[in-house]
C-alpha cells in the first residue's frame, strides 16, 4: 500500500515536472505591433468582386481628408465616380480605337478628376449592388457587358459610327444605359442633412479643391524633380507624377504622417510578403538562411512552401534605387492595388511599419488594416497621392510647389 502511494506520488511529479516543462516551451511569436502616429480614418468598407480599389482608397483618403480639416465624417458614393469614370474611359478607348484599355481599373487621379468635374455625393444616394438586389459590389456581368460594346465600337471595322438626331452617337448611349442598369442612375439632385445639393455644390460645400493634391513616384526613366505620365495602363487620363528620388519619397511618407496628413497609396500586392492576413514584408531569404546549429539543420530539411519568412520579423530587403527601377522595367512591381496609409507603428524589434486602410473589409487578423514594412512600401511602393503641405519644404522648393 505504501509502495504504490510512493509510486503515486512519483507519477504525479513525474507528470506534473513534464506539464511544467510543457509551460516552459517557447511559443513562436508573431509580429506585436505598437503604434507610433494614427491618423482618424472612415470605416472599413469592401469592394467585393469589383476592380474598384483605386475608387475605394481614394474615397477613403478624401474622407480621412475632410477629418484632419475638421468638417466631420462623411462616406462618399463610390459609384457614382465609378460610373462616370468608365464612360470616360470608354470614350477615351474609343477614340483610340482601343489602343487605351478599357477596364475595371483606374488611378487616383480618377477620383481627382471626378470630384472637381462630377462633384461628389453621399453613399446613400448610390449604393454598390443596389441594382441587382446585393450590398456590395460584383463587376462581372457588368465587365462582360461593357467591355463587349466597347471593343465592338473601338476595335470593330466601321467606316462611321451612327449618332442620333441631337448628335450623340448611338453607342455612348448603349454604353450609358448599362451603366445606369448595374450601377444605378446618377442622381442630379439630393437632400443631405435638410439641404439639397447637386454633385458639384456638394463637393464644393466639403471645402476639398482638386488643387491640392500632388502625385509622387520615384524611377529612374525620367529626370528627378520633373513630372512625367506613369506608363501603366489605368493612368488611361495620363495624369502626371512628379518623380523623386526614393530616400525623398520616403522622406514624404514620414513627414506627411507625423504631421496629420493621411496618403493614397499605389502598390504592387504581387509578392509572397503581402500576405493576406493583414501584413507586408520583404524578406531578406539569403540573411534569414544565415542561421546556426540546429537552426540551420532544420532549415535546410524543411519544404520550400515551408520556409515563411512573414509570419514574424524578419530581415528584410532594403532596396536601391537601381532595383526599383529593375523591377519596375521587368514588370515584376505593377500596378496592383490602391490603399490608405494612415499611420506609423514598430514591431516588437523596432522595425518601422506604415498602417494600411484596405478595402477587403474586416478580413484578416487585423480586420482590415494592414501593416506595410518601410522596406515592402520603398520597393514595391508605385505612386502615391498627397496634399502638397504634407511634402518637406525643401522637396516641395525642389518641385517647384508653394
Amino acid at each position: 500500500m505504501k509502495k504504490l502511494f510512493i509510486f503515486a506520488a512519483m507519477g504525479l511529479f513525474s507528470i506534473s515536472g513534464m506539464a511544467q516543462g510543457a509551460k516552459e516551451q517557447p511559443k513562436e511569436e508573431g509580429f506585436v505591433f505598437t503604434t507610433v502616429k494614427e491618423l482618424p480614418i472612415t470605416s472599413i468598407k469592401n469592394q467585393n468582386r469589383a476592380g474598384t480599389c483605386w475608387c475605394y482608397s481614394s474615397m477613403a483618403f478624401l474622407e480621412a481628408e475632410l477629418l484632419r480639416m475638421g468638417k466631420g465624417e462623411y462616406d462618399f458614393s463610390e459609384m457614382y465616380i465609378v460610373h462616370n469614370t468608365y464612360l470616360d474611359r470608354a470614350d477615351k478607348a474609343v477614340r483610340t480605337h482601343g489602343d487605351a484599355s478599357f477596364s475595371q481599373g483606374g488611378s487616383f487621379y480618377d477620383v481627382i478628376y471626378g470630384m472637381e468635374h462630377f462633384g461628389l455625393v453621399p453613399e446613400a444616394e448610390m449604393r454598390p449592388g443596389a441594382m441587382y438586389g446585393d450590398s456590395l459590389s460584383n463587376h462581372t456581368e457588368l465587365s462582360a457587358v461593357s467591355d463587349a460594346v466597347v471593343a465592338a465600337i473601338a476595335k470593330g471595322r466601321l467606316s462611321k459610327l451612327q449618332s442620333d438626331v441631337n448628335g450623340t452617337p448611338l453607342w455612348k448611349k448603349s454604353i450609358e444605359a448599362i451603366h445606369d442598369i448595374y450601377l444605378g442612375e446618377r442622381p442630379e439632385k439630393f437632400t443631405y442633412n435638410g439641404k439639397e445639393y447637386t454633385p458639384k455644390s456638394f463637393y464644393e460645400s466639403t471645402g476639398l479643391n482638386a488643387d491640392d493634391y500632388v502625385s509622387l513616384t520615384s524611377y529612374t526613366h525620367h529626370p528627378f524633380y520633373s513630372q512625367f505620365v506613369l506608363e501603366i495602363q489605368d493612368n488611361w487620363r495620363w495624369a502626371l507624377s512628379y518623380n523623386l528620388p526614393i530616400d525623398e519619397l520616403m522622406e514624404v511618407f514620414d513627414n506627411a504622417i507625423m504631421n496629420g496628413y493621411s496618403i493614397a497609396w499605389g502598390s504592387d500586392v504581387s509578392e509572397n510578403g503581402f500576405t493576406r492576413d493583414g501584413i507586408a514584408v520583404m524578406p531578406d531569404q539569403e540573411k534569414a538562411q544565415e542561421l546556426s546549429g540546429s537552426d540551420m539543420a532544420h532549415w535546410l530539411k524543411m519544404k520550400p512552401e515551408e520556409k515563411k519568412l512573414n509570419t514574424k520579423p524578419q530581415p528584410q530587403i532594403w532596396c536601391t534605387q537601381e532595383q526599383r527601377q529593375l523591377a519596375y522595367d521587368n514588370w515584376e512591381t505593377t500596378d496592383d492595388h490602391g490603399m490608405l496609409i494612415y499611420g506609423i507603428a514598430k514591431d516588437q524589434e523596432g522595425n518601422e511599419y506604415y498602417m494600411v486602410k484596405n478595402s477587403w473589409g474586416k478580413t484578416g487578423k487585423y480586420d482590415g488594416i494592414w501593416y506595410a514594412s518601410k522596406a515592402f512600401v520603398r520597393y514595391k511602393t508605385m505612386n502615391i497621392v498627397v496634399h502638397k503641405d504634407a511634402l518637406p519644404k525643401d522637396i516641395a522648393k525642389k518641385l517647384g510647389i508653394k
